[in-house]
């Protein structure tokens, strides 16, 4: 099964926030994703809508959750601590050892002639012997 992108309502949703449905997206009563499903339906205004990520779906899914179920906010990220009185990326950074590559050889020409087997009518290759039929090309 292929998931097709399309845009709507849940993309202006951030990852993982809750948000009151009400000022998300106006619309009938629903049921909170936590609650026993024969409870009632709540009104928008007592419901929470998260969007949580998907390992398939890039654009996530989006659930409703009640005052009692409703996930809390991910901490902020945290800054890096690993230095704290230098700037970040002022670290002396490692010596690497230079690469050395061999320099890159130019394309043959298009324009050279070639030997040509006048048998097989064949190009020849450097050994100057034909490779279909062994004849010996000067």
């Amino acid at each position: 099964m292929k998931i097709t992108r399309s845009s709507d309502w849940r993309d202006a949703l951030p990852f993982e926030v809750p948000l009151l449905a009400a000022d998300a997206v106006p619309g009938e009563a629903t049921r909170c994703v936590g609650c026993p499903a024969s409870s009632e339906p709540r009104d928008r205004s007592e419901l929470w809508v998260v969007k949580h990520r998907h390992p398939n779906n890039h654009a996530g899914f989006v659930r409703y959750y009640c005052a009692e179920h409703k996930p809390s906010s991910p901490p902020p990220p945290a800054a890096s601590v690993a230095n704290p009185g230098k700037p970040r990326g002022s670290a002396p950074k490692a010596a690497r050892p230079e690469r050395t590559t061999a320099p890159k050889r130019p394309a043959p020409s298009l324009d050279v002639v070639r030997a040509m087997c006048p048998d097989c009518f064949v190009e020849v290759s450097a050994t100057g012997v034909c490779g279909m039929c062994g004849q010996k090309v000067v």
